[in-house]
């Protein structure tokens, strides 16, 4: 069937390989489609990804690097589901993910794996677990929910498939299982349908099943189905069935019948088996879709059969339900995504037409909307109405498919049906089935509404159109208008009658719904008379509207200007303005006109309305001069100045400041520019300086940025108002940095007296030029110095200000500076004052007065740089004695103390106030013993070193350091570049050390010795103190680091120490002599301290002397000691004395090493003694086996058979397994006969030769491998019957067939074999490789056998593996038989054919030849057949004649020189035309002169070189061939030869039919010539008669006149006498006729002529007719006659026809 006649049309959406998804991916566990939305592929390689395809965009991919099992995206949003399983757990880690808000939205931990999972709902995910079904809601935090358990016949089931309802009430979870063995490759499907309500399960046989909602006749609730379809082997049966029923019928209402139906397979589909299931809401279609690609379409309501095609090549694995368009998404293993959908334009004729099932074609058509059943519907309701059946036939006109029969005609023809009593009229029924059915059409609505209105049943037609239940137009509206208005209008506006709703909206005066209403349906009414109209009545109301109208799109359909007119023509200014204060908003350009027009009328008549209209400054386009004069006019002055534009009408304005707010002047000032505006000040200033001052102020304030401030200054100095100048400077100063500025506003404040804003500024101020500022203050000499205290103790001119003071005797001011306004100037006022002699009483008292507010450091360097630091002795004890803690206060003091050598070490030592270096520093060159005084006290260690090593104190340094206890000190005073390190130790070692007592001091010295790596000086320090009897002499650090220092810097002092010290950390001491190498030290320290282990270590791994440590050992007698001895012993290869050293340890730990090194040296009995010792300790298999295999190495097979009789640990099998690898097969035996290991013990019998025990054990052990090793060894020892029972055991086992075999042959064993292989045919569990190997090795050894079993078993041989050994074997008969019976045609063709001697054999050869796939074999044959048995060649190739190329076998043949041993064959086959068949028939026919042949075959077979026959045989010698080759010029087309051939030959009958049928005038009278030359008259008269058609008249008349042959003419010329004389009476008889057709057709054209002018008779009587030219004049009468008509050709007469007279 044509793809596009097909009533399933498929499509190939997309390919996952072309958008990147790798082929490998492309399965069951890695794509997932929920929905026709997405589809999700889950990939793991080259990384873990998760591919989301929107199937709207398939070519963008989404591609995010996520890990997980499984991932499924929601069938209706972006939203992500994602499995993965925790590591090391059965868990299931699940989480839901919002892609687009990119949240993770839940989470879980399930408790078992969740083996399949599915999106049941967008809303719902359902989760299958090896036991249980879960429902997990996406919405809350809710975990999963347990529906049911999974039923018995799901265990070990792969769940493919889980689906609920539309209610989920109802469940059903599907599996596949193995199929059968008889049927392996046909799964079983299985099925669990579960009911929430009833909470009861059951299980089912069924591969794929899906949901559906059918709503049953009579039910007005849709009733639940369930479709599934199961595939069963059943006692060699295949059952196929589709099941569609109903769940949980309804009490008391009409149920779904069960239904059923056949799944016809193909035989090649035989293990195929339904996949999916999707059921098609949309149509009410069921499709089954199975794995290898079928698609099975039937009828959800009837179960019908509608379609069966195979829609993919590749196995299907996924489905989706595409219920947007009624079909499903299929996704194959190749990757291709494919589309089915129901062709609508096919479906229907399809089912009625090829399926023959009209009722199905016609529910088809109702239910989906389709096309293609009209025919069908219309005739079924003629019938319905036919039969009176008016409800029916109402419901069938309801329900037809695309409303063919909801025309006027069908509600005519219910409207001709006359009305029962009683009963309701068939109208009102059909009425009523369309209203319970959907919507009416307009003409459907209208006639309803009709006889509603009729029955003035008014709340019908609400209660309809509030259903939407009709289709309103307007003549329903002009209908119901009558009744009622206002649902009038609801119809008018859905019927979309805009001018009958414009019209309606008016008489309701709802003129603001007009513009809603007229812009929605893009309508335009007259506006300009709806505006006039609302004016007459509602002013405000006409505002509103005009208002409505400006606010239109595409701009208001009346100008404004008209509207404004309209408004002013009523006096209605306020609306007017309204109107255009709304309208002018945007403040366009082309507004100007209405812009100044609306200002102009309120300037006149409401100036404050004016005055507003400009305050909002809405407008800028209108007449600004025009309007300025108004203003001006209307006494607005500010908005005059606002709107003109020239300087002198500015001037003219603004002197009438007693009329204008200052502030409203102020601001127009900012709008002019700065030389306009300085000019307006100027004017002002000089009108009335005093009564505009303040407004100038103003102006230069606010705009002084943009007037400039010099300007404004200039301004002021011009007028020299320096109160002015005050005033606007003090404003602009707080925002100035200008020091012109600040010095500007201080001079003026000055000159007007303001001493307090001069005090403040001066005070406050940081950008007045100080130095300038202070001159004028000097200069200006106020009585109040505070402004220039301010200046000079701001800006650092301090001794300036005191000597102004002094100078000016202002002392009172020195002091009430010194005292209350900066006493830390204080030291600048007494330096200045004894610069200027001052006397000292005054300073003093000045010092005293500020005391502790006096800072003493600033004071002291002004006075010691003086040299008048004496001066302060009285103010510093003054200040001590106060309890003064001031660092300077004591500095001063000690340096006035150390200048008077006043106890200085005393003040030094005891005060604890001063500051260490700068005392110390004072006193570096006035004495240096004084200056390590301070800075000891200080600890100022820089100091002090670097003064003790310019003075050479190191003595004092040493003993500083020493005290100190600094690291850091340390590492300075012993780093390499200190010069006088040396000095330094020396003095450390024999002065500051030994007259310590303090151990953390000779620690920390010692610590900075080990530190700065002087080992020798360090040993040296520790000798003083550790040897010499000091108080640290058995300190047990000092100890451990003098052997420590020894053995790194003096090993040679060592062992001296280690003798004369007891106190030290032996354990720790011998490790670091150990790695230090010095061995022996580190035993006789470990001796010393009883550290026995540790001694004998050194011993054996430092000193290696076992020796020393066995007599170490012997003296010691410890345990550990002798473990350790043992462990060096067992290393150095002294495995028995290791043996007795572990003994004596009593030490099992070390069994494993002592058994490896016992087993390398062989010395078992020694083995035994320790593993009886380490029995009695430990508990380990390893050293019960050992012990075992011990023994059987020293061959005590007794002390074998006890100890496994008596409790042990031992690994039996592997003790076993290692005595069987070393062949102790005796002592194997005893263990494997002890475990019953009888497979084992069976090959352990065979190495003993004890063959009939192996095969009791073997039968025992009942194993392939050990009944194959059994059996090779009885061959090897040729016991063959033995190895015959083995061996049928091993050759039920196919693997193990062949290597048996091998085995034997290889022997020589090929009686015994074949045997064996006999024996082997009647075991039941023979298989065919025993059939096949039996008759391997007939074809080896037994080949009279060999044809005789192929038959017998042909359908149980491996016939492949029986055709190469046939073949090796050159059994060419058996090998033919047996490519036969494999369908391997061509070598059978090829193998009978090279040993034909052996093989051939004709009937079977035809049976084979026929069958072969390879062309080139027939032709093989051909040459066979030639060359051995070509009496049988024809029947073969009769055989192939419809296969064979029939030229390439007649060039064989022509080649091989046997072309007429193929005439049969040729014969056979001419009938097929072809040209080397019929030149070859020729040849021969010319060969044989049988000319009768050739003729014929001429005749009927035409493809062959005809001139080159021709020209072959027209020398022939017989006549007939010659005639023959003349036949053959004629068919060629080559008269002329033909013809003199004939002529040659005296054919004159021959010649004649020639030139008859060349057609050509030449030849016909060049043959008439010929014959007149010959005198041949009778053959003149038959050729005329013969080529009568060809022969011009004149000229045979003129041959035969002067050749005397007009007797012999005249035949010729009566026949074209009266030929001619026909041909006349027939034109003549044509030309009547045609003047019969003319004169009708002239009298048709007449008739229209008279029919279109019919006015003429509506003339007046009297009116003559016009006359005519050349037809007489005026007195002609009332009529004319017609022309006379045209002579002798009989035509009709043209002209008008005749009119009459009136």
């Amino acid at each position: 069937m044509a793809a596009a006649n097909a009533p399933i049309a498929m499509k190939e959406v997309l390919t996952l390989p072309s958008i990147g998804i790798t082929p490998q991916f492309i399965t069951f566990t890695n794509v997932t489609m929920e929905s026709d939305k997405y589809i999700c592929v889950r990939e793991t390689a080259p990384q873990n990804s998760v591919v989301i395809v929107d199937m709207n965009m398939p070519m963008q991919p989404l591609r995010r690097p996520i890990t997980a099992d499984s991932a499924l995206m929601n069938p209706d949003s972006r939203i992500l589901a994602l499995k993965a399983q925790l590591p090391g757990t059965t868990q299931d880690h699940l989480q839901i993910f919002n892609i687009e808000m990119k949240a993770k939205m839940k989470s879980h931990q399930m408790p078992e794996q969740v083996v399949f999972w599915k999106w049941i709902s967008p809303k719902i995910l359902g989760l299958v677990t090896q036991t249980s079904v879960y429902h997990w809601s996406i919405e809350g935090d809710s975990e999963p929910v347990k529906m049911f358990e999974r039923t018995a016949n799901l265990v070990n089931n792969q769940i493919i498939n889980y689906k609920c309802d539309p209610s989920e009430k109802w469940l059903v979870l599907i599996g596949i299982a193995p199929g059968a063995p008889e049927r392996p490759k046909l799964v079983k499907g299985n099925m669990q349908l579960f009911s929430v309500d009833q909470q009861r399960s059951q299980a089912l046989e069924a591969h794929a099943a899906s949901f559906a909602q059918f709503k049953v006749p009579g039910n007005e609730n849709p009733s639940i189905l369930i479709s599934f379809a199961a595939k069963t082997f059943n006692a060699g049966q295949i059952t196929s069935k589709l099941h569609v029923i109903e769940l949980g019928a309804q009490p008391g209402k009409p149920s779904f019948s069960k239904k059923q139906a056949d799944l016809f397979f193909p035989p090649d589909f035989q293990d195929d088996f339904p996949v999916a299931i999707q059921i098609s809401h949309k149509y009410s279609l069921i499709y089954v879709i199975t794995k290898e690609g079928l698609l099975f379409v039937y009828d959800l309501e009837t179960a019908s059969a509608v379609y069966r095609n195979r829609i993919s090549p590749d196995p299907i694995f996924l489905t989706s339900e595409a219920s947007s368009v009624g079909g499903f998404y299929a996704i194959n293993r190749r990757g291709q995504v494919l589309l089915a959908t129901v062709n609508e334009a096919t479906i229907v004729p399809f089912v009625s037409g090829q399926l023959n099932n009209l009722e199905l074609a016609v529910n088809l058509a109702k239910r989906g909307n389709l096309p293609g059943a009209e025919n069908l519907v219309v005739q079924h309701f003629q019938e319905l109405f036919a039969q009176t059946k008016y409800k029916e036939a109402a419901e069938l006109a309801a329900e037809s498919p695309q409303g063919i029969l909801r025309t006027p005609d069908t509600v005519a023809k219910f409207q001709s049906v006359p009305v029962q009593a009683g009963q309701t009229p068939p109208l009102l029924q059909y009425f009523g089935t369309l209203l319970t059915r959907g919507k009416l059409n307009a003409f459907e609505s209208l006639e309803l509404s009709r006889l509603v209105v009729n029955q003035n049943k008014k709340n019908l037609l609400e209660n309809w159109l509030a259903e939407d239940k009709l289709e309103c137009s307007e003549e329903l509206g002009d209908l119901v208008k009558t009744v009622d208005n206002d649902l009038a209008l609801k119809i008018y506006i859905k019927a979309r009658a805009t001018p009958k709703v414009v019209a309606a909206f008016a008489e309701r005066r709802e003129f603001d719904k007009i513009l809603i209403y007229s812009k929605q349906v893009g309508y335009t009414p007259d506006y300009l008379f709806l505006l006039q109209t609302i004016l007459r009545t509602d002013p405000q109301g006409a505002v509103n509207f005009a208002l409505m109208m400006s606010q239109m799109e595409g701009g208001c359909p009346v100008d404004y200007n008209t509207i404004t007119d309209l408004f002013l023509q009523r006096n209605l200014i306020r609306e007017a303005t309204a109107f255009l204060l709304d309208v002018l908003k945007p403040n366009l350009p082309e507004h100007a006109f209405l812009q100044t027009k609306v200002l102009e009328i309120n300037l006149v008549t409401f100036p404050n309305v004016a005055d507003a209209i400009l305050a909002n400054g809405m407008f800028s386009h209108y007449d600004h001069p025009r309007i300025a004069q108004l203003c001006e006019k209307a006494g607005l002055y500010v908005r005059a100045l606002q709107h003109y534009t020239e300087l002198p009408d500015i001037k003219r304005v603004i002197v009438n400041t007693h009329v204008i707010e200052p502030q409203s002047l102020v601001e127009f000032f900012g709008t002019l520019s700065k030389e306009w505006a300085l000019e307006c000040m100027k004017d002002l200033l000089l009108v009335n300086l005093r009564g505009n001052l303040q407004i100038i102020v103003q102006v230069a304030k606010e705009y002084c940025e943009q007037l400039g401030v010099d300007a404004c200054i200039k301004l002021f100095e011009q007028f020299k108002s320096y109160e002015g100048l005050y005033f606007f400077l003090g404003s602009y100063l707080s925002s100035s940095e200008d020091p012109d500025i600040h010095f500007k506003y201080i001079e003026a404040a000055a000159k007007t007296g303001q001493i307090k804003e001069v005090e403040r500024v001066t005070r406050e101020s940081n950008f007045y030029d100080a130095e300038k500022t202070k001159n004028f203050l000097m200069e200006a000499k106020l009585p109040d110095a505070r402004p220039l205290i301010n200046v000079c103790d701001r800006f650092g001119f301090v001794p300036d200000l005191t000597h102004y003071l002094y100078t000016n005797n202002m002392l009172r001011y020195i002091e009430g500076y010194v005292q209350k306004v900066n006493p830390g100037n204080a030291p600048l006022v007494v330096g200045q004052l004894l610069d200027d002699e001052c006397p000292e009483d005054f300073i003093k008292g000045l010092i005293l007065s500020v005391r502790s507010l006096l800072p003493v450091e600033p004071l002291v360097e002004e006075c010691e740089k003086r040299n008048r630091l004496r001066l302060l002795t009285q103010f510093l004890e003054h200040l001590v004695s106060e309890g003064s803690q001031d660092t300077h206060v004591h500095n001063a003091l000690g340096k006035i103390i150390i200048d008077s050598n006043n106890n200085p070490e005393h003040f030094l030592t005891t005060n604890p106030y001063y500051d260490s270096r700068v005392v110390g520093k004072y006193c570096e060159k006035r004495d240096p013993t004084l200056a390590v005084v301070a800075y000891r006290r200080g600890q100022c260690d820089d100091e002090l070193i670097n003064v003790t090593n310019k003075n050479s104190l190191f003595k004092l340094q040493a003993r500083y350091v020493v005290e100190r206890m600094d690291e850091d000190l340390w590492e300075k005073v012993l780093n390499p570049e200190n010069e006088y390190r040396r000095q330094l130790i020396d003095q450390v070692v024999s002065t500051a050390l030994p007259e310590s007592k303090s151990p953390e001091q000779v620690s920390a010295a010692v610590k900075a010795f080990m530190t700065a790596d002087l080992p020798h000086e360090l040993i040296e320090l520790l000798e003083k103190i550790v040897l010499q009897n000091s108080a640290f002499s058995g300190n047990f650090n000092l100890q451990n680091l003098l052997i420590l220092t020894a053995i790194k810097a003096d090993p040679s002092r060592v062992m001296d120490y280690i003798n004369r010290l007891d106190n030290f950390d032996g354990p720790a001491v011998g490790e670091v002599a150990v790695e230090a190498q010095l061995y022996e030290e580190a035993f006789v320290i470990f001796k010393k301290f009883n550290l026995n282990v540790q001694a004998v270590n050194v011993l054996l791994d430092n000193i290696r002397s076992i020796d020393r440590a066995v007599e170490f050992a012997f003296r010691v007698e410890e345990d550990a000691v002798w473990t350790q001895v043992a462990k060096a012993q067992l290393r150095e290869g002294m495995v028995s004395d290791a043996i007795e050293s572990f003994i004596r340890a009593d030490d099992a730990t070390q069994f494993l090493d002592v058994i490896r090194a016992s087993e390398d040296a062989d010395v078992y009995p020694d083995l035994v003694r320790y593993l009886l010792m380490v029995r009695q300790k430990v508990k380990e298999p390893k050293v019960d086996s050992e012990l075992i295999y011990a023994y059987a190495k020293i061959d005590r097979l007794g002390e074998i058979e006890e100890f496994i009789l008596m409790p042990n640990v031992a690994n039996l099998q592997n003790v076993g397994d290692r005595l069987f690898d070393e062949a102790l097969y005796e002592a194997a035996k005893i263990i494997f006969a002890f475990i019953s290991n009888w497979a084992k013990l069976a090959v352990t019998l065979v190495r003993l030769k004890q063959f009939q025990g192996a095969v009791d054990a073997a039968r025992k052990a009942n194993s392939a491998k050990t009944w194959k090793e059994v059996c090779f060894a009885c061959v090897d020892a040729e016991e063959f019957r033995l190895a015959q029972i083995c061996g049928l055991n091993v050759i039920v086992q196919v693997d193990d067939l062949e290597e048996v075999s091998e085995y034997y042959q290889n022997r020589g064993c090929f009686n015994e074999l074949i045997s064996l292989m006999e024996s082997g045919l009647g075991l039941e569990r023979a298989h065919m490789g025993i059939f096949t190997e039996l008759g391997v090795l007939y074809a080896r050894y037994r080949p009279e056998k060999l044809m005789e079993h192929i038959k017998l078993f042909s359908t149980r041989l491996n016939i492949p593996k029986l055709i190469r050994a046939c073949d090796e074997q050159q059994h060419w008969k058996e090998l033919t038989y047996l490519y036969i019976q494999y369908d391997e045609f061509d070598n059978a063709a090829t193998t009978v054919m090279n040993h034909s001697p052996e093989a051939w054999d004709h009937m079977q050869f035809k049976d084979i030849i026929v069958k072969v796939a390879s062309v080139e074999l027939y032709y093989k044959a051909v040459h066979f057949y030639l060359q051995e048995h070509p009496d049988l060649i024809n029947d073969m190739l009769n055989v192939l004649a419809l296969r064979v190329d029939h030229t390439r076998v007649v060039d064989i043949m022509r080649k091989a020189g046997h072309l007429r041993l193929v005439k049969p064959y040729m014969v056979a086959v001419q009938s097929n035309n072809v040209s080397a068949v019929n030149e070859a028939l020729n040849e021969i026919y010319v060969e044989e002169e049988d000319y009768d042949r050739l003729r014929e075959s001429i005749d009927l077979h035409d493809n062959f070189d005809q001139i080159g026959l021709a020209q072959k045989i027209e020398k022939h010698e017989l006549l007939e061939m010659r005639r023959v080759a003349a036949y053959i010029y004629k068919k060629a087309g080559r008269w002329k030869q033909s013809i003199a051939l004939s002529k040659k030959d005296n054919h004159y009958r021959d010649a004649m039919e020639t030139a008859s049928q060349s057609g050509e005038r030449e030849l016909a009278e060049e043959l008439l010539v010929y014959f007149i030359e010959q005198g041949k008259k009778e053959c003149f008269a038959s050729c005329l008669f013969v080529c009568y058609d060809l022969v011009r008249p004149d000229v045979a008349l003129e041959l035969a006149w002067i050749n005397n042959m007009i007797d012999f003419a005249f035949p010729y010329l009566l026949q074209f006498i009266r030929e001619y004389t026909g041909k006349v009476d027939e034109l003549i008889k044509d030309k009547i006729e045609s003047q019969k057709e003319v004169e009708a057709k002239m009298q048709e054209e007449k008739d229209v002529i008279a029919q279109q002018n019919m006015y003429a008779q509506l003339l007046p009587l009297a009116l003559p007719a016009p006359p005519m030219p050349g037809m007489g004049g005026p007195n002609m009468g009332g009529g004319f006659a017609p022309p006379p008509p045209m002579g002798g050709m009989g035509m009709p007469p043209y002209g008008m026809p005749p009119m009459g007279s009136y």
